[in-house]
């Protein structure tokens, strides 16, 4: 059904998720980070509340692990769900309910922690970890989409995927980085992957126009003079 990475830039601090999955608009639900907090994925069946309680408690000084707990002792059905986080001093974590769909794995590494659910090979988590950790140099955001593309070469799920999305946060409060694929029929991530390509040098420009935009490039749009 679902698989992902979530992963933290140690230098820039930034923290981010890449994720896909077989039913419609993932990045609206399963992805979240927050600023100078981490990020956090819930996945499975879904109850997206979760990603936003566990960032709160991570932002109340709490490890990922600690985290996820407190934010799942008071639910019902957690048996359902898959969560996994990490916190800015790069400790992971995950929850793996008993009624998950399918094959399921959870691989952590070295600032990172991979997840999925109905999946075609175990070893796909771990896969996905292998990649991140072996592009420590690029980007965070090229670090999460080439470790999601590995996950799909190795299998990915039983049946297609259909949409995907990454998310990345670093200073400011708002997410850096927010793309998303709703729907396609083919294959989403390598979708993803050409919007993040496209986005990728322009993506200071709009912090730019945000921050300060008498100092901001031109817009470079129709009617601007």
């Amino acid at each position: 059904m679902t698989f992902s990475i979530v992963g933290l830039c140690e230098k820039t601090k930034m923290s981010g998720v890449a994720i896909t999955t077989s039913s419609i608009a993932v990045g609206s639900r399963c992805p979240w980070v927050r600023s100078n907090v981490g990020a956090v994925t819930t996945q499975n069946v879904t109850d997206p509340s979760i990603g936003n309680d566990v960032l709160n408690f991570m932002e109340d000084g709490y490890s990922s692990d600690k985290a996820i707990k407190f934010a799942l002792q008071s639910r019902k059905f957690t048996e359902y769900r898959q969560v996994a986080a990490i916190d800015l001093n790069g400790n992971t974590a995950s929850f793996t309910g008993n009624n998950i769909l399918g094959k399921n794995a959870v691989a952590e590494g070295k600032n990172c922690i991979a997840a999925g659910n109905l999946l075609k090979k175990e070893t796909l988590a771990q896969e996905m970890v292998n990649s991140f950790e072996g592009n420590e140099s690029l980007h965070l955001a090229d670090r999460l989409v080439r470790a999601l593309k590995d996950g799909i070469d190795h299998g990915g799920e039983e049946g297609p995927t259909h949409s995907a999305s990454i998310l990345v946060s670093d200073k400011e409060k708002w997410p850096i980085v927010d793309l998303r694929v709703d729907w396609l029929d083919s294959c989403p991530v390598e979708r993803l992957i050409d919007l993040w390509n496209i986005y990728k040098p322009q993506m200071n420009d709009y912090l730019i126009r945000a921050i300060d935009p008498s100092s901001a490039p031109s817009y470079g749009v129709p009617g601007d003079k």
